[in-house]
């Protein structure tokens, strides 16, 4: 994961190989365990997470507002991982982690879409590898 190098003394990043696929499921518990397994499949959650916010599975919030209430939350420890690679990135000391601050390319599917889960799983924040979709935030 990137950041910007004044934030970067002030985060505590650890990288942790092999545990997307744990922390997507964990995610999709948190945040899609409303749903039935006929829902979740009608959405195509199985190929992008996000679907859950542009399929109005969900509440949620999206664009500026989304970006708002994402710089607004407090961020003590969070998670940062992606759709369809398997290292996730344990933050701790996040309070000034922001939307700039993110390794982000919508051009490529697989670092576009991103997603950042509160520690506690009270809220998550995601952006897309589509421009027009997203970025998206759901509080829980």
């Amino acid at each position: 994961m990137k950041v910007k190098n004044e934030i970067k003394r002030e985060l505590k990043v650890l990288e942790v190989p092999n545990w997307g696929g744990y922390f997507r499921k964990s995610w999709e518990n948190s945040f899609a365990g409303h749903l039935s397994k006929e829902d979740k499949n009608a959405i195509y959650l199985d190929s992008f997470l996000w679907h859950l916010c542009s399929w109005g599975a969900v509440n949620c919030s999206t664009n500026e507002e989304a970006v708002r209430l994402f710089h607004s939350q407090k961020k003590d420890k969070c998670l940062i991982f992606y759709q369809y690679l398997d290292t996730v990135y344990k933050v701790e000391n996040a309070k000034k982690l922001n939307v700039q601050d993110l390794l982000y390319d919508p051009s490529h599917m697989f670092y576009g879409d991103i997603y950042v889960m509160d520690w506690e799983k009270k809220w998550t924040f995601m952006m897309t590898h589509e421009i027009e979709c997203g970025p998206y935030f759901i509080a829980t």
